[in-house]
């Protein structure tokens, strides 16, 4: 199925391009995420006449992705969390803790899906942590994780 993308993303495509991707991607994600439309003839020319507005937009998207990434960039955030005698965690540690640790934090929205933990954290220890800004945009992060024992 071609599609014309309205931003540019990591490993597709800039904005403006048309591209032939899987009819269930181009469904369930691009078009209906608003990141693409379907490559027909009306909208390949209003593509072409809103290409400069989109472009504003996503310099606008990378400058507070920038920012944001200056917050963060290699910083140490700890997450208390109960564990066995072992350094074994009761369940692993989630973008969405992760996500809430920014915000109490450093006061910044991330949502959970562009966190990407380098594997998945199930024990006791300092973690990597990836989270994907912007296409051309990455912020590395640690995750310390803490025994939650001093609550008890």
């Amino acid at each position: 199925m071609k599609v014309i993308l309205l931003e540019n993303l990591r490993k597709i495509g800039s904005i403006g391009e048309i591209i032939d991707v899987k009819r269930g991607f181009a469904r369930n994600y691009l078009i209906s995420k608003k990141k693409a439309l379907f490559a027909s003839k009306e909208n390949i020319k209003e593509v072409e006449k809103i290409k400069n507005e989109l472009s504003k937009k996503d310099q606008d998207k990378k400058n507070i992705a920038k920012e944001i990434d200056e917050k963060i960039k290699n910083k140490e955030y700890t997450i208390k969390k109960l564990s066995t005698e072992n350094k074994e965690l009761y369940g692993s540690v989630k973008p969405t803790e992760i996500s809430k640790v920014l915000k109490e934090e450093e006061k910044i929205d991330i949502i959970p899906s562009v966190i990407q933990p380098s594997k998945e954290i199930k024990t006791l220890g300092t973690f990597n942590v990836l989270i994907n800004l912007h296409s051309e945009i990455q912020s590395q992060i640690k995750i310390k994780v803490v025994s939650d024992e001093e609550n008890q």
